[in-house]
């Protein structure tokens, strides 16, 4: 189990606040699907670094929560990388039994993996090699996933076709290229 301090194990959490990073767009999405779920523990999302979160939370590292995820409980419980994630989806009700089975040591090892995967995904969706969106004009339009993105080593990820890389210019003759 996640270890809790003593004077905290016994106060009921009626209320979390998730610090998300508002300037990454994974992050964003991360957000927007969080505020679909139907929550059994009311989730306020709130900008990580933002003068909101730095009123409602004077004593946090505010510059951490923008490099990590970072919630706090309705008592003041902080809860970083990995018991974050499962806090957090401890309050939704369709992954509360996800939540129980990631805070036994195995199922937090688990956690731990996605928590750094969650991070190195946030660092390319914050990276200067994502630029403006490309693609055909009706794909302007859509939000941050639908839309194909260039990366400086080459890939390039379209909704409709996945990650490819495209031939040309880099010595991949007809489309096949030698691994990295």
């Amino acid at each position: 189990m996640i270890p809790v301090p003593a004077e905290t194990a016994r106060v009921p959490v009626r209320g979390l606040t998730v610090l998300w990073d508002a300037a990454c767009p994974p992050c964003a999405f991360l957000r927007d699907w969080l505020v679909r779920q139907p929550q059994l523990v009311p989730l306020d999302l709130v900008p990580a670094g933002s003068e909101q979160a730095r009123r409602l939370f004077p004593g946090l590292d505010h510059g951490a929560t923008l490099d990590e995820i970072t919630v706090v409980d309705d008592a003041g419980q902080v809860y970083r990388d990995a018991a974050a994630w499962v806090v957090t989806l401890w309050a939704l009700r369709r992954h509360r039994a996800l939540a129980h089975r990631l805070s036994t040591p195995s199922g937090l090892r688990l956690a731990r993996g996605a928590a750094l995967a969650a991070a190195r995904w946030r660092e390319r969706g914050r990276a200067p090699a994502w630029p403006a969106p490309s693609g055909p004009p009706q794909a302007q339009d859509r939000p941050w996933g639908g839309q194909g993105y260039r990366r400086a080593d080459g890939w390039v990820y379209d909704p409709a076709a996945g990650w490819t890389y495209p031939p040309g210019g880099d010595g991949c003759a007809g489309g096949t290229c030698a691994t990295r």
